[in-house]
């Protein structure tokens, strides 16, 4: 029996902890207001490669290497990498653990990347299948840009709902020594779609999958806002941001200055970047270095982050199809002082 879920909102018996966490963006994200917290600022978004692809791969294995001296483990000492990006076949995920002899499982939750690792990590936690597990997701404003768009050289319109996608790569250890927050749940979307064709208008499309894994989350818990420090989503920007306040405050939720959006922190609301950021790095960057170091010290206890996604691909935008959303929630939470 599945006695562990709820609706679609798992309860962690044994919460793994989160032992260690890592951040690296890139120049215009260092230039923001949060560009002070995160562990590694690159000066060159190529890393003194050859291609932005490249430049990529670079970012995320300085990443790895960084995140497991934080916690004094060797590669040898992880179970899985459960990992993801933006690029067509995962190929940043997928080169980089071709250097690891590690189990890899490569995912695809578009910008919810970040939060899906961590959910599934975490159930293999708690299921007792891993007492180590590295999560990681990365994306890069150059290589999405030529990807799912169009190319760099023809120059990019920031039409004010559009958004800039964050060059950065964030990744966690989760295991069971050390470390002062656990995650405790998490909601599996379901995917979501309004019929939003705009391929620009990402915020618009992710909206509604946050607001239904929400309102599910609520729901299977039997909490509502008061339960919780902060409220954060992944890459809603500004506009989905304020869809999404509108959606939830129809089924009289009402969040106030607790629903905050890594996206319309990241770049502090500047017109350069449209609407504000997207990418798996905008959630994976934010929830290590901005928002843990808050619950370790006190200033938040419980936090509900929402991974949201865009399931678009270039060839869906091509045969006029709508913009899918998807969006995953994690709880993460100080861990009791004994």
């Amino acid at each position: 029996m599945a006695e562990k879920l709820q609706g679609q909102t798992i309860s962690y018996k044994n919460p793994p902890h989160i032992i260690a966490h890592g951040s690296i963006v890139g120049p215009e994200e260092g230039k923001g207001p949060l560009g002070d917290s995160f562990d590694l600022v690159c000066e060159d978004v190529k890393c003194e490669e050859k291609t932005w692809e490249k430049g990529e791969k670079k970012m995320v294995a300085d990443l790895i290497e960084l995140t497991l001296g934080k916690a004094s483990i060797s590669a040898s000492d992880v179970d899985f990498l459960i990992a993801g990006d933006l690029l067509d076949q995962i190929i940043t995920a997928n080169f980089v653990s071709r250097d690891y002899d590690i189990p890899f499982l490569g995912i695809y939750g578009a910008c919810s990347t970040a939060v899906e690792a961590l959910a599934l990590g975490s159930m293999k936690m708690d299921g007792g299948y891993a007492d180590c597990i590295l999560c990681f997701a990365s994306s890069n404003y150059q290589t999405a840009e030529r990807q799912f768009r169009t190319p760099l050289e023809y120059g990019v319109q920031y039409t004010g709902n559009n958004q800039w996608t964050v060059t950065g790569a964030g990744a966690y250890l989760l295991g069971w020594i050390g470390g002062k927050v656990w995650i405790t749940h998490s909601t599996i979307g379901k995917v979501i779609d309004l019929g939003i064709k705009d391929a620009n208008d990402m915020g618009a499309a992710m909206a509604p999958a946050a607001a239904d894994t929400i309102l599910q989350h609520f729901t299977d818990l039997n909490r509502g806002p008061q339960d919780y420090d902060m409220i954060i989503t992944g890459d809603l920007a500004g506009i989905g941001k304020k869809i999404l306040t509108s959606l939830l405050e129809e089924k009289n939720i009402k969040t106030g200055n607790k629903l905050q959006d890594c996206g319309a922190m990241i770049f502090g609301g500047k017109k350069k970047y449209g609407a504000g950021g997207s990418g798996c790095a905008a959630s994976a960057v934010i929830i290590g270095s901005v928002i843990i170091p808050q619950i370790i010290s006190g200033k938040l206890n419980r936090v509900l982050v929402i991974g949201t996604g865009a399931l678009l691909s270039p060839l869906s935008v091509l045969q006029n199809e709508s913009v899918p959303g998807i969006a995953h929630a994690v709880v993460i939470e100080k861990i009791p002082e004994e």
